[in-house]
């Protein structure tokens, strides 16, 4: 059992040094060669990460590992997705910290998975839902959205209805990325709530493109009005 426990560590510590490392390419890659299931432990630990860049990079491996995993055993894949939405729980006793943008992540890589739990991650931000009420978990129910959005936005359209409290947020992130959702789904009649934002010059990062940048809201706002053309 001490045999067990500690090989256990020394993976926690393998992945967490790949993810620290600042080349998330490669990361990904060693990770994809690990047995799914032995990778998806420590990464689930790492989405608790304080550090942002292990954190996002964990968001990143867990999206490709269980990917792969889909391809080679679609219901092991699952039972990572039904792990995510226990996390989310109330029941479970824990917060849930990176499980909905890990689960946008997944599906944006995996079709499969996405025609099957796109809904629940829309569900998280719907009031008739499984809203989550907390702003930081609503922050990244939106950010899994908009991963998915980015690839797969055919499936959200169930989400655009649910954009426009989150346009009128307090929190500069939820209005941001809210205004980010709506331009990568081509929202046309959200036009007026984005024309309210545009001028918004709260700031806030946003983890895009494999890198998280300062973004503004009426940065994001004005994309999306151009999009809307």
């Amino acid at each position: 059992m001490a045999d067990v426990r500690t090989g256990g560590r020394e993976i926690k510590r393998k992945v967490r040094r790949l993810l620290a490392s600042g080349d998330t390419d490669r990361a990904v890659e060693v990770l994809c060669r690990m047995p799914g299931r032995r990778a998806v432990g420590p990464l689930f630990g790492l989405l608790l990460s304080t550090e942002p860049p292990v954190r996002w990079a964990a968001v990143l491996a867990m999206g490709a590992v269980v990917a792969r995993m889909a391809g080679e055993d679609m219901e092991a894949a699952r039972v990572v997705m039904r792990r995510f939405m226990w996390q989310l729980n109330d029941e479970s006793g824990g917060i849930g910290w990176g499980c909905p943008e890990a689960m946008g992540e997944v599906m944006a890589r995996h079709g499969g998975l996405a025609r099957e739990f796109s809904p629940i991650l829309v569900s998280y931000i719907r009031e008739d839902g499984n809203y989550l009420e907390y702003p930081p978990l609503q922050e990244g129910a939106l950010w899994g959205v908009g991963s998915l959005a980015e690839v797969r936005h055919g499936l959200l359209g169930g989400a655009l209805p649910h954009l426009p409290p989150f346009l009128a947020a307090p929190e500069a992130a939820l209005r941001g990325l809210a205004a980010w959702i709506a331009g990568l789904l081509g929202a046309r009649a959200l036009r007026d709530a984005l024309q309210n934002v545009a001028d918004d010059s709260a700031a806030f990062g946003l983890f895009r493109k494999g890198r998280l940048v300062e973004m503004t809201v009426g940065g994001l706002a004005r994309e999306a009005l151009l999009r809307l053309k």
